[in-house]
């Protein structure tokens, strides 16, 4: 095997490991406090397809923030959870409410060279804790690379997908802060943990 198959393989683990430890944080998430509500079902996504679980559920859910972006994209954040390893993990949906297919634009992924050899992600997006005047930068690997949804290249009409980033974790006194993504608006975000 090449060292370019094992560096794949090993990608490919890492983005298994992150989103099944990220459903099972999530999972947990939405257990707590009942079930009072019923996910919507009027899902766009496809029976079966690995996208229409989750998203129902976050529909459900009063967003935290909401951001638009170019030719109908939209930014809906769900959660903004504080990590016990000191990481910040904010999840959500990326969604396309416009009539067309949509390319996800290149920008989001950000403009450094580490973060660009890894190919589409949402690299760029920064948090900023406007009482302590600090910015954070997303995560990233030991090998250089996000610690964030990647892969995103076209979303489809009426289409969403699961998206996240994971930031060092502003302090405790940090309630609010702003996220930030390339070709965004700007969204205020509560922390909760």
């Amino acid at each position: 095997m090449s060292m370019r198959s094992t560096a794949k393989a090993r990608r490919g683990m890492a983005v298994v490991t992150v989103a099944a430890g990220l459903a099972l944080g999530v999972a947990g998430c939405d257990s707590v406090g009942g079930d009072d509500k019923v996910p919507d079902t009027s899902a766009s996504a496809s029976p079966g397809s690995r996208a229409d679980a989750r998203p129902q559920q976050q529909r459900s859910q009063v967003p935290l923030a909401e951001m638009r972006g170019p030719h109908g994209l939209l930014l809906r954040i769900t959660s903004a959870q504080r990590d016990p390893g000191g990481f910040l993990t904010v999840a959500g949906e990326l969604a396309n409410d416009g009539p067309e297919s949509q390319v996800v634009p290149a920008k989001l992924r950000g403009d450094e060279t580490a973060i660009l050899r890894h190919g589409s992600s949402l690299g760029g997006a920064t948090l900023v804790d406007p009482q302590g005047r600090k910015r954070y930068y997303v995560l990233r690997d030991t090998e250089g690379r996000p610690l964030t949804t990647t892969g995103l290249t076209t979303i489809g009409a009426g289409e969403t997908i699961p998206v996240f980033m994971q930031f060092p974790a502003p302090p405790a006194s940090a309630g609010d802060v702003a996220l930030h993504l390339p070709a965004f608006t700007a969204g205020t975000i509560k922390i909760s943990g």
